[in-house]
């Protein structure tokens, strides 16, 4: 299954959600489907989408938080696992799509591809609703329920290496930056 698979399939789930996404591929192909004013791009914040994620939950109990993150940029900040276990907002969706390798910074392979599960890694930090889904029908799943529930969520999924390393958008960063600000200031 590939990322863009997966985003098609949740995309219109969005909508409601303040979404942030790292930078690369997923950041690429959440815009190819259509920019919202409620998706946040760190495009140069590599290993920060779970913290400022987190952050965002904490101070909008009101509004579900979805986090589009990669392995790569996770593994950089592995000790956001433990603080989100330990704050749990409820209304916290964190995805991690995991496709082995550091794709936006050449394809060097990741700690996933040796063996580390981020899953595992999130279920020893605390996190107490992690799911793996193996297909695109058990990922929309997944994030239907995610979404309809009140607890803080942890999707892996394994995703094929295919679509941009890079981030390719028409919105200027500083702009993304005062967009979204007024998005999560109106409903």
């Amino acid at each position: 299954m590939t990322r863009l698979e997966c985003l098609s399939a949740v995309y219109d789930h969005l909508r409601e959600c303040a979404v942030v996404t790292i930078m690369g591929g997923v950041a690429a192909e959440l815009y190819s489907l259509g920019h919202r004013p409620n998706f946040l791009y760190l495009n140069h914040s590599m290993g920060l989408a779970s913290s400022v994620g987190l952050g965002l939950a904490l101070c909008k109990p009101e509004r579900k938080v979805f986090v589009l993150d990669g392995d790569g940029s996770l593994l950089m900040n592995l000790g956001s696992l433990a603080t989100t276990a330990r704050y749990a907002p409820p209304n916290l969706v964190h995805v991690v799509f995991d496709n082995q390798q550091l794709q936006a910074g050449g394809g060097l392979p990741t700690a996933t591809a040796t063996g580390a599960d981020l899953a595992a890694i999130a279920r020893a930090a605390g996190i107490q609703d992690v799911s793996s889904p193996a297909d695109v029908d058990a990922f929309a799943t997944a994030v239907e329920d995610a979404l309809s529930g009140d607890r803080h969520s942890f999707i892996a999924v394994k995703v094929e290496t295919t679509g941009p390393a890079l981030s390719p958008t028409e919105i200027h960063m500083l702009e993304n930056r005062f967009e979204f600000a007024r998005a999560m200031r109106s409903r």
